[in-house]
């Protein structure tokens, strides 16, 4: 969750520690200077000392506060957060920082502040878990240097679908994007009967503008929302993504948009030689029909409407190879032409 502990560091840096050091002693030095400037400014008015005396309290104070601007901001970028530096002032110096993880970015606002992990409190939780450990770079009480990695975090809530493409279809994706067309996926080996029904509409959100030198392929992105579930073992959560970055997607694009056709499943056509053919349902009978088709891949099929399928009737939507089947074998035994064939492969004379 956002602000639990991951690690904790014990600082071993001399430069570090002297940073301390310096810090508290021009805070102190502050104070010192401040005390004797008053007590020196009634002497400086009845003319006891002269008033230049003052005026060299007043640089050495103007010194002093630049030096503690700068140790302060080379704390901050080491790490240590205002409380913490609040404290060094303070005489209380930090030997340990504990490092938690960083709160969830809200994806709803336009600008999101950033700030070191180590400037999270641990109180600053949300409900929920948020990342999981992907990867652990190091072991306890190893000695380790400034910008060193520690951990990898992840969070696979969203996800980007990255769809490959050659340079002659970019103008067709272009489409897809800007008319906002919904893109049809598969997932490979996705259980689909252990997870809930996954109803999102995809769409392209942008094109990359550069292309792979090794595949001669550029990218195309699709954002994706993951589902999740958790379990507990052994008094620890774990989390089970269904989506997973390297998992195989197919991908299926809509380049053109065809008003006044016919779709139909590609199960829903057979084909002898050029033409092609589907059925039509009468009750327990079909009757095959001519069609002319528009477009075909592996999913579906597209009809031209004219007039060779009538609105209204109802077409078979799949094993239109299987009733061809029954109907040559029909054909070839010499049984009449004026019988249909029924659903289960019987026939029955023509009504």
């Amino acid at each position: 969750k956002p602000g639990d502990r991951l690690f904790t560091l014990r600082l071993f840096s001399e430069y570090l520690q002297n940073t301390q050091s310096e810090l508290f002693k021009a805070t102190k030095e502050i104070q010192l200077i401040t005390e004797q400037h008053a007590r020196l400014e009634g002497l400086v008015k009845t003319g006891g000392i002269p008033e230049s005396r003052l005026i060299e309290l007043d640089s050495q104070l103007r010194r002093q506060k630049t030096l503690i601007q700068s140790y302060q901001q080379d704390l901050l970028t080491r790490g240590l957060n205002p409380e913490q530096i609040q404290s060094v002032s303070e005489g209380t110096f930090v030997s340990t920082i504990d490092i938690v993880a960083p709160a969830v970015i809200d994806h709803t606002k336009k600008e999101n502040e950033i700030q070191p992990v180590a400037f999270h409190s641990s109180g600053d939780k949300v409900e929920g878990l948020a990342y999981e450990v992907e990867k652990l770079n190091v072991d306890l009480g190893q000695q380790v240097q400034a910008g060193q990695l520690l951990s990898t975090l992840a969070n696979h809530q969203l996800l980007y679908i990255e769809g490959h493409a050659f340079k002659r279809e970019a103008s067709n994706l272009a489409k897809a994007a800007e008319n906002k067309w919904p893109i049809q996926c598969t997932f490979a080996e996705d259980d689909q009967i252990d997870w809930p029904t996954f109803d999102q509409t995809l769409e392209i959100r942008h094109l990359a503008n550069s292309i792979e030198p090794t595949t001669r392929t550029f990218n195309f992105f699709i954002p994706l929302s993951n589902q999740s579930r958790a379990y507990d073992k052994d008094n620890q959560k774990f989390i089970v993504w269904r989506f997973r970055p390297g998992q195989r997607v197919r991908l299926q694009v809509p380049v053109e948009e065809i008003k006044d056709v016919l779709v139909l499943p590609s199960a829903a056509i057979v084909r002898e030689g050029p033409e092609a053919y589907v059925f039509q349902q009468n009750g327990d009978l079909f009757n095959r029909l001519p069609v002319h088709v528009l477009h075909e891949d592996r999913l579906q099929v597209v009809l031209a409407n004219d007039g060779s399928v009538k609105s209204g009737l109802y077409l078979a939507q799949s094993s239109a190879a299987s009733l061809n089947r029954v109907l040559k074998a029909q054909a070839a035994s010499g049984m009449r032409a004026d019988v249909h064939v029924h659903a289960d492969g019987t026939v029955h004379a023509a009504h």
